[in-house]
């Protein structure tokens, strides 16, 4: 049943629920790369990232650990206010990393004032060496481990045409994996990809929710100079859909999805620096505002439609 003013689960709630207090993520840019870059799967990367990978805000990745997160400390804390952190393993795929080289990073991240270790990666580079070193961590430190996979779709052609390196296969194995090892997961998911229809992201919400991953990160498609897929449209390869096809799109994923899992966000940040697309050109606040207000107009709100797990998808007599 839907709560009075309910339009989703918000990430900044439930952290104030779980660690009673106001908590901010500190990202962490480590020297490192991916398979599908370094000759490994590929070359060149997913077919939309650019040469920075997606912490474009990050602190140099030739600071280490413990000086990015406390010169990030030292300014939130002052202009936030917040006093509890997530250290934020962000750019690329840290578990790619040689197992001895990821154990120091991690280690360095264990500062006074830090209440999780977010650890983003591939879902084709998860194993149980570096999990269940982290398990260790978690138990010896007393600290929250929780591991971002980037998926982008549930689309598996399109996850090809993307050069992603992985199929749909991997994601699930890696979350089947992880939850052996008790750690939260966070999926990240592009809605606008342009080889994706409105069946794509109900299918997309309806697998994370049978999955029973605990979180989401949404992501609008930004385009960036010289990368190959900026470059195809730049040459009339495809189209972008629209703003409001966006703010749609975004809903009907809500809709279909399970009302237990935390949204991080519903549209992300990007950088205008040698960028071809970005966000329709508007603010990403701008968009996350006006999808709120398109929901509380219609009466949307998070798994309003999600009416088809634990055996309800069936509604025949016999089946009740």
């Amino acid at each position: 049943m839907k709560q009075e003013g309910f339009l989703y689960k918000t990430y900044s709630q439930y952290l104030r629920e779980k660690y009673g207090e106001k908590v901010y993520k500190l990202p962490v840019n480590l020297p490192l790369t991916c398979p599908n870059r370094d000759g490994r799967l590929g070359r060149g990367g997913c077919s939309f990232c650019a040469e920075v990978g997606t912490g474009f805000e990050n602190l140099p990745n030739y600071y280490g650990v413990r000086q990015q997160l406390e010169e990030n400390m030292s300014h939130i804390r002052k202009k936030y206010k917040a006093q509890k952190f997530i250290a934020y393993f962000q750019n690329f795929t840290n578990t790619y990393l040689p197992l001895e080289d990821f154990k120091k990073h991690i280690q360095e991240a264990l500062l006074e004032d830090i209440v999780e270790i977010a650890i983003s990666t591939r879902p084709d580079c998860i194993s149980d060496a570096y999990l269940a070193f982290l398990k260790e961590i978690k138990e010896k430190e007393d600290i929250e481990i929780s591991i971002e996979l980037g998926l982008q779709t549930v689309n598996y052609h399109t996850l090809n045409k993307i050069n992603r390196g992985h199929s749909l296969a991997e994601f699930i194995d890696a979350v089947l994996l992880i939850k052996k090892y008790d750690f939260e997961i966070c999926s990240h998911l592009i809605l606008n990809l342009p080889w994706d229809n409105k069946e794509d992201v109900i299918e997309n919400a309806k697998i994370m929710s049978a999955l029973k991953v605990n979180q989401i990160k949404l992501h609008a498609l930004y385009l960036v100079k010289g990368t190959i897929m900026g470059e195809m449209y730049e040459r009339g390869e495809f189209q972008i859909i629209s703003a409001e096809e966006y703010k749609d799109r975004v809903i009907t994923f809500l809709e279909h999805l399970d009302p237990n899992i935390v949204v991080q966000r519903l549209i992300g940040r990007a950088p205008e620096e040698n960028s071809i697309f970005v966000n329709w050109n508007m603010s990403w606040w701008k968009i996350r505002d006006e999808i709120h207000e398109k929901m509380e107009k219609n009466n949307n709100y998070q798994g309003k439609k999600a009416n088809y797990l634990g055996g309800k998808a069936l509604s025949c007599s016999q089946f009740k």
